[in-house]
This record gives structure tokens, C-alpha cells and sequence, in this order.
């Protein structure tokens, strides 16, 4: 019959010139379970010390007793009996009666266990008989027998056996299924799954919900990051006239601008696999790892290809290679970032793999990374323009109940400088203003609320301050008000407050800066002297100074040094700028000692110059000065109206943006109090030291 058996083993395929290697069987983790369990039962066994060798109680007494061997007796209860264990005295265990339990003992390792155990029927009998054995011998050398209260025999050997060797095998499992990635943890967390990558995955069974519906105020970024996505789906309609697919794109943008919601809309509209990371999931104190995970992460992606990966904040091992490290010393961040470019464009590359990735530092990133090939495009995602921040508002606007007067084109005008998260930040305060004042719908004046909430901080009433410092306070921004009316390339000021808002600022003035980005010298002149507005009606006004102009000469400071050693706005030093973007003066300075000192002597000047123009404007308009700082003492806030009521109309023609943007808004009168009642980017002209300035 063996010989009717038919084999069904395929044939091994023999290779010409290629050594065929036999299947071993795969070692299995069951087995070391096993041996595990023996050698515990084993060393239970041999170490046990409970090996008492039974007798009666009259070979006991006629054998060990009265020859006075025994050297005590311990009796404890066995079910319904007494058990007694004797223990023999050290010297007479070498007797040669005793060579059985000698040997057993030393077998045990343990010369502290009971010899022999005999049974009797209560303490009480025992107690007699021991008493009648030892008649002829005197009290105090009497057997000492000790009563103990022990547990059943079966508790005691389940506590001191099989509970111990439970607990191992359970300490065993877990930490072999921690080491193998089983259900003790997540990817990469265990010891040997520290080198997998930490990406997480998006496909058709975990879809991501944002579209490129939810982004706005990106259109040109956007139809870059769409074409993108449309190379995945329609690959032959760019590659039929001979283009290739991009490798990788880079969005550069400032915090809060929408790179990582660009990301996730990408997510969201690709129908391929969608891998996202964070460049510091690469990072680990172990060397090497970062290096494995970047090769774990392309290995899936080429799996799943065509695919996207995203790395978010890739500056944490994108920055550039050679600066900082130390001597002698291995940085890994560098090995990690060897290893990314080597993936990205490198000997062996495969093709099918789109990398996205997002910063806000792009100068510190490595020239290698950043060359074509690798990121073949660098999106930049700019803060929105004023069209860009409506579209942005009607994004967020549309899951609030609004009031009929809500208007995004207006809010737009009124928060220049804003990015897509702040004006998110504003939505949601807006709301959460008008649900504290028990509305049915979020108007307009909330809106307005929720500007100065954000930018200012929480308006402090109730905060204590002498009539001393109010009066400097008035006066500090009547000083940045007069200054800013009069002046011709001033930002337009809208409102002015002497309420404590925010940390520490006593006070401040609102303007209504207008979109632009290109400044003349005389614009940063004007804004400069506005600036000092404050300190310069303090000395007029009082003759001394305070520590609330701390924030503007930090800001003119900087300015002034901007204006002569990057900008080539001053005729001694010239037309070179000094403008350090990549970090490569951090230690040496780009110019001599003696440049040096005419850049501190012209910067020295020029805000001395600064400084008269505004002495001699706020003598000039001295009045106007003390009628304002008085007007602010009474009503503690005053609008554009106010200003014009008690200054006359600005003598210039100059419209604002606010004007030019939205249609027909007055030039005075209720309703620019109503509708400009928050206008503008906040200045904290009256800020304590240790406060920072958010026209920075």
C-alpha cells in the first residue's frame, strides 16, 4: 500500500548557480512557554523544603524522644487531626538511624525543615503524653512543643506554588507580546517594533471628511496642491505629453496660515492611501531608529503606491547639515535626513510616491532637501489678502446662526494682518460671546467683541488704578492719537481706550493700517513718530517719564535698526543690507567695529530726529492734546467720531482700505460708531515692560 501513496509535494525549482536553502521549521514561542513551566515545577520540586517523613507516635516517642533527640516540636491542625513536625537536633542527625532524612535534607538544601511529622487526636492528649514520656526529666528541659494556626494544606501549596508560577508566566506573556507588537500597544512602540514607522494611514476605510471646499483664501496654493491630486487620478493626461508626475511639494507659510488644513483637504480628495507624520516621529534617543522608521515608512508607501506622505513640521530633521554639532559626536537627526533624501531621490528610487510637506521655517532647511527632484515645488501659503479673508469668514460663518447685519466682506476689512486660524479664533469667540449674553444669534457687535478679544485680550473693568496713572494713561494715548491724526502716511486711527485690556496693558489705540506691502521712508518715519506719540506727551505733559512706553521703543528700536542695515534707508552706511535669514552671523558680524558704531550712532540720530518731530507737533496741536486726554478721562473710550469732533476732520484725503473695500460707508456721524466701532489691527501703545506688541 506505501507504494499506491501519491506525493503531493511540489518539486523544488532548481536554479542554475543558486545554492537552495532547506525549510526549517520556524522556532515557536509555545516551546519556550513550555520549558519555562518545567524548569519552575522542577526547581519547586527540588527546593521544597515540606519532605517530612511520616511515623507513629510510638516509634517517635520510644526512638527520639526519650533518647533526647528532638530538639523541638511544632503542631498545628490537619482537618480533624493534630499534625506534629519534629525537628531533630543537628548533632544527632548523624547517627546512622537518620541517614534517610539527612540525605533527603541535604538533596533539599535546607537544614530549617521538619524530620519526621506524626498525627495525634488534640493539642490536649499530645500535651499529656509528652508530659507522661518525660516524667524523669526536669520541667525546664522538657521537648518545647509550639501551636501554630495554619492554613489548609491545599491553600498553602497553591500560594506558595502555583500562585508564583501564574504570576511569572503572566509577566512572561506580556512582556514577549509588548516586545512582538501584539495587543499590548500601538506600532512602534515596542522593543522591536522601535524602528517601524509612526505613520498613520488614510485609505477608503478611514477617509478623512475635509475636502478643498473648507479651504479658502488659498486659490492660487490650492490649484497648485489640486493639480496634484489630479496627477494621481489622471495620470495619462500629463504623462501622454511627455511630463512627469512632481515628486514632492513643500507649503512654506507663516503659523496659522493652512498648511496642515491644505494637507488634510488633500487627504480628504486623493483616492489613493494617504500617510501622515510628523517630522519629530522620527526623532529617538536611539541611534539609528530614525533612519529605520524612514525606511519602514517608504517601504509601505511603496506597497500601497500610488500614494501620498505628508510630513508635517519637516524643519525637525530637514534643518541643514553641518552647523551646530558637536565635535567628535554622532548626530542621528543627520543620519535620518541622509536617509530621507537617499529615499526621496536616490540610486534606486521607484516612482508612484508624492511627498508633501509642511514648515514655517524654510530657511533652516537643507539645501539638499530642497533642490528639485526631491520637492519640485515650494507652495507658499501667505497670509490672506482682504478677498482671501472674506472667503475665509464665509467658511466659518456658515455653521453660526447669524443676524441679518452680519457681513463677512466687513469683518474682513476690519482684521488686516489676520490668518485663516485666527479668523477661525473669531468665529468661535463670537459665538461663544453672544451665547454668554443669552442671544438667539450672533450679531455684528459681537463680532466686534470677539476682534478685541483676541488680538487685546479680556477688557479688565474692575482693574484697580490710582487717578495718578489713569491720567498718564490718558495723556500717553491722546499723545499716539494726535500724532497719528496728523500725520500724512500715519495709519488712520479708529478708536482710542484708556480700559485695561489683556496682561498688563493699561491702555491702548486702535488703527486701521492699510494693505500694502511696500513702505517708503516716510511712511516708517511717520509710524514712528506715532509711535513715540505716548512718550513725548508724557514729558511735555508731566515732565517725567514712564515705564509704559517700554513696548514702543521696542518697536522703534528695531524699526530704526531695520531701516539702516537692511532696508539702505540711510546715507552713511548705505545701500547694504545686513539681513541675516539663514543664521550665518549668529557668531561673526557681516561688518567692521567701526561700521558697527556708525550703524549705533545713525540709528541714535535718526530716533532723536523722530523724537523733536513729535515734540514739535504735539506743542503745535497742544490743545487738541489736552481736549482729548480730557475727553478720555470722561468717557474712557472715543471713536473715529469723537476724534473728528474735537480735532476737525483729518486734513488729509487719503481713503483706507476699510473705505475702498466696502461700499458705502460713511465719513462720519452714528454709524461709523456703529460699524467701526472695532476696526483695525490693536496697537498696545500703553503696555507694561514684560508686554508684547501684536503689530510686530
Amino acid at each position: 500500500m506505501k507504494d499506491n501513496k501519491i506525493d503531493k509535494r511540489k518539486p523544488i525549482k532548481k536554479i542554475p548557480g543558486k545554492k537552495i536553502m532547506p525549510n526549517t521549521p520556524k522556532f515557536n514561542i509555545m516551546w519556550l512557554y513550555a520549558a519555562i513551566i518545567i524548569g519552575l515545577f522542577a526547581v519547586q520540586y527540588m527546593f521544597s523544603g515540606n519532605n517530612a517523613k511520616t511515623i507513629t507516635y510510638q516509634k517517635f516517642e520510644n526512638e527520639m524522644l526519650k533518647p533526647r533527640d528532638v530538639e523541638k516540636l511544632v503542631a498545628y491542625k490537619s482537618n480533624d487531626l493534630i499534625a506534629v513536625e519534629v525537628y531533630i537536633k543537628k548533632d544527632r542527625l548523624n547517627q546512622p538511624k537518620y541517614d534517610a532524612v539527612r540525605t533527603k535534607s541535604n538533596f533539599n538544601m535546607s537544614a530549617t525543615n521538619p524530620q519526621f511529622v506524626f498525627t495525634d487526636g488534640s493539642f490536649d492528649g499530645l500535651q499529656a503524653k509528652l508530659k507522661e514520656a518525660e516524667k524523669d526529666i526536669p520541667t525546664e528541659q522538657h521537648t518545647p512543643l509550639n501551636i501554630e494556626s495554619r492554613e489548609s494544606p491545599w491553600a498553602g501549596w497553591f500560594m506558595s506554588f502555583i500562585l508564583p508560577i501564574l504570576l511569572l508566566i503572566g509577566f512572561w506573556v506580556f512582556i514577549m507580546r509588548r516586545m512582538g507588537g501584539g495587543a499590548g500597544g500601538g506600532g512602534g512602540g515596542q522593543i522591536f517594533n522601535i524602528g517601524k514607522s509612526k505613520a498613520t494611514l488614510f485609505d477608503k476605510e478611514t477617509q478623512v471628511s475635509i475636502t478643498f471646499n473648507d479651504v479658502a483664501g488659498l486659490e492660487e496654493a490650492k490649484q497648485e496642491v489640486m493639480e496634484i491630486v489630479d496627477f494621481l487620478k489622471n495620470p495619462k493626461k500629463y504623462t501622454n505629453l511627455g511630463g512627469k508626475i512632481p515628486k514632492g511639494a513643500l507649503l512654506v507659510g507663516a503659523p496659522g496660515t493652512g498648511k496642515t488644513l491644505m494637507a488634510k483637504a488633500v487627504a480628504g480628495e486623493a483616492q489613493v492611501p494617504f500617510f501622515s507624520l510628523s517630522g519629530s516621529d522620527f526623532v529617538e534617543m536611539f541611534v539609528g531608529v530614525g533612519a529605520s522608521r524612514v525606511r519602514d515608512l517608504f517601504k509601505q508607501a511603496k506597497d500601497k503606491a500610488p500614494c501620498i506622505i505628508f510630513i508635517d513640521e519637516i524643519d525637525a530633521i530637514g534643518r541643514a547639515r553641518g552647523k551646530n554639532n558637536i565635535v567628535g559626536g554622532n548626530d542621528e537627526r543627520e543620519n535620518t535626513l541622509n536617509q530621507l533624501l537617499v529615499e526621496m531621490d536616490g540610486f534606486g528610487t521607484d516612482s508612484g510616491i508624492i511627498i508633501l510637506a509642511a514648515t514655517n521655517r524654510p530657511d533652516v532647511l537643507d539645501s539638499a532637501l530642497l533642490r528639485p527632484g526631491r520637492f519640485d515645488r515650494q507652495i507658499s501659503i501667505d497670509k490672506p489678502d482682504l478677498v482671501g479673508r472674506e472667503q475665509i469668514f464665509k467658511v466659518h460663518l456658515k455653521p453660526l446662526k447669524l443676524a441679518g447685519e452680519v457681513d463677512a466682506k466687513k469683518l474682513s476689512a476690519q482684521t488686516p494682518g489676520f490668518a485663516g486660524a485666527e479668523i477661525a479664533n473669531v468665529c468661535n469667540e463670537a459665538a461663544l460671546i453672544a451665547a454668554r449674553r443669552d442671544k438667539e444669534a450672533v450679531d455684528m457687535h459681537d463680532f466686534q467683541d470677539a476682534i478685541d478679544r483676541v488680538i487685546g485680550g479680556l477688557e479688565k473693568k474692575n482693574k484697580i488704578i490710582s487717578p495718578e496713572e489713569k491720567r498718564i494713561v490718558a495723556y500717553h494715548e491722546a499723545g499716539h492719537a494726535i500724532a497719528g491724526w496728523f500725520l500724512e502716511h500715519a495709519d488712520p486711527l479708529v478708536k482710542v481706550s484708556i480700559v485695561p485690556r489683556g496682561v498688563a496693558a493699561l491702555g491702548y489705540a486702535q488703527y486701521l493700517p492699510k494693505e500694502q506691502f511696500l513702505y517708503t521712508t516716510e511712511q516708517l518715519l511717520d509710524g514712528m513718530c506715532m509711535t513715540l506719540g505716548g512718550r513725548v506727551a508724557e514729558d511735555l505733559v508731566f515732565g517725567k517719564i514712564s515705564t509704559g512706553a517700554q513696548n514702543d521703543l521696542e518697536r522703534i528700536t528695531k524699526l530704526s535698526y531695520a531701516m539702516v542695515t537692511i532696508y539702505g534707508m540711510n546715507d552713511k552706511v548705505g545701500n547694504v543690507s545686513f539681513n541675516d535669514t539663514q543664521g550665518e552671523y549668529q557668531f561673526n558680524k557681516p561688518y567692521s567695529e567701526k561700521t558697527s558704531e556708525i550703524i549705533d550712532i545713525e540709528v541714535r540720530n535718526q530716533i532723536d530726529r523722530a523724537y523733536q518731530r513729535t515734540k514739535n507737533l504735539l506743542n503745535e496741536k497742544r490743545e487738541g492734546l489736552e481736549k482729548l486726554a480730557h475727553k478720555l478721562l470722561e468717557k474712557e473710550i472715543l471713536f473715529q467720531s469723537d476724534l473728528e469732533e474735537i480735532l476737525g476732520k483729518r486734513p488729509f484725503d487719503n481713503r483706507t482700505t476699510y473705505d475702498e473695500f466696502v461700499n458705502g460707508v460713511p465719513e462720519a456721524g452714528d454709524d461709523v460708531r456703529e460699524n467701526l466701532e472695532h476696526e483695525g489691527v490693536i496697537d498696545h501703545n500703553m503696555d507694561l515692560p514684560e508686554n508684547r506688541s501684536t503689530q510686530d
